[in-house]
């Protein structure tokens, strides 16, 4: 049987980027080691080459889990890395290359857990689906937005689902934090058009839609979100404050943030929504003023602030620009506390005495969206031992992404120890 390490290293030679050619060689992949271990798994395909994998592993329990990860990969820039980018060396104790973090690392030790438990005919605690995805790293169209809709029946008797960002370590002095996602921010991706008066250039402007647009995205780029603290991403202030043993200030958490370094990025991000000018088109000639402008926005808002969030980006666009919605996505969250979250907290602590489980929110977004679609409430959930020097922040779509192989067989053990009555 494989090792967690080499099915990464396999995963990672397949180039998934998206956008590209699709995930077709590594959902076969995938498939194939599942069907050699005795399951049955369904492939389909949302458009050409964008594949999808989907198991059931019958258990002692018909409430079924949903185990879920994504096969797509962004971009990456072979000049930019110290080894090619989909070659998954490995080097040093790691794992080296795209998706090393995000996500086929998960998906390989999802895929050595469940291949493990079969060699042993161990049987699940709990139902158990296993989704293997397209198209995570952009909408999820041909992914999870699809399998939820034309595939439905699949993930019949699923109330809750485990999946990426969320169950790796943060050093902390004599500790181990380990947050576990019970929510992640909504996901506003906008495009902003200006209209205006198409004249040359020399002219006095009479309606210049570059202006209007370009002093909109001034006024998006620099506005001073509020503080909004939910009650999960409060939990998790005072979970810190125990852990350091000195209680976080809740009137100063951008200066508590830098203070704690590692810890205050599981927070930073998510005590306020945010809104991030990422593209910009206009005009075609130096010499000539368009009679429009476009601009796209990444926006985010926390869990129950969609309102406030959409009403204040209006405020700030102004009357002359006008937006829609490339992709609008509400904030998930999942029951805490919760006997889940024991049960997920409980699975590191078994393996790690000196970890200290801690709840999170996800600052980004993930396929969890799509299955609350259909009731089913998601956790962030990957159990990842990682040395100290490894940023996984900063791993996620950079540069030398790599993942320890250590801290991959510590994720196997995890996940067995909660999906198994071993």
């Amino acid at each position: 049987m494989k090792s967690v390490a080499e099915i990464c290293s396999d995963l990672i030679r397949f180039d998934t980027t998206n956008p590209g050619s699709g995930e077709r060689p590594a959902a076969e992949y995938t498939a194939t080691l599942l069907a050699d271990a005795g399951l049955e798994p369904v492939v389909f395909e949302a458009a050409p080459k964008r594949t999808t994998v989907v198991a059931r592993i019958a258990g002692d329990s018909p409430d079924a889990l949903l185990v879920h990860g994504h096969l797509d990969v962004v971009p990456a820039d072979p000049a930019e890395w110290r080894m090619h980018p989909f070659s998954g060396e490995i080097v040093d104790g790691c794992v080296y290359g795209r998706g090393a973090v995000d996500m086929k690392g998960s998906c390989a030790m999802t895929l050595a857990a469940v291949l493990g438990m079969a060699a042993r005919g161990a049987r699940p605690r709990r139902d158990l689906v296993l989704a293997f995805l397209a198209d995570e790293e952009a909408t999820g169209d041909h992914g999870s937005r699809h399998a939820v809709t034309e595939h439905r029946e699949l993930f019949d008797g699923v109330s809750e689902a485990i999946s990426e960002s969320g169950g790796f370590s943060v050093a902390s002095g004599g500790h181990r934090v380990y947050p576990i996602a019970v929510g992640e921010r909504g996901t506003a991706w906008m495009k902003l058009t200006a209209h205006g008066v198409a004249g040359h250039g020399s002219r006095p402007p009479v309606d210049n839609p570059v202006a209007t647009l370009v002093h909109a995205l001034s006024r998006v780029a620099s506005h001073r979100w509020p503080v909004r603290l939910t009650p999960s991403v409060a939990a998790l202030l005072k979970e810190l404050g125990e852990v350091t043993g000195r209680p976080v200030d809740l009137d100063r958490l951008d200066e508590e943030a830098a203070r704690l370094g590692p810890l205050g990025s599981l927070f930073k991000s998510q005590i306020r929504n945010s809104a991030n000018p990422t593209m910009l088109d206009a005009g075609y000639k130096v010499n000539v003023v368009p009679s429009t402008a476009e601009a796209h926005v990444d926006g985010r808002y926390l869990p129950g602030l969609r309102e406030e969030f959409l009403e204040t980006i209006d405020e700030l666009l102004g009357a002359k620009v006008t937006r829609e919605f490339v992709n609008l996505e509400d904030a998930p969250d999942a029951p805490y506390p919760s006997a889940f979250f024991d049960e997920l907290a409980g699975a590191l602590t078994a393996e790690d005495p000196l970890a200290r489980p801690v709840p999170y929110v996800m600052a980004g977004g993930t396929d969890a969206k799509s299955f609350a679609r259909i009731g089913i409430k998601g956790y962030g959930f990957a159990p990842l031992m990682l040395r100290p020097d490894l940023d996984y922040f900063g791993m996620f779509h950079g540069k030398d992404e790599r993942v320890p192989v250590e801290g991959l067989e510590f994720g196997v053990r995890v996940l067995t120890r909660l999906l198994t009555n071993d």
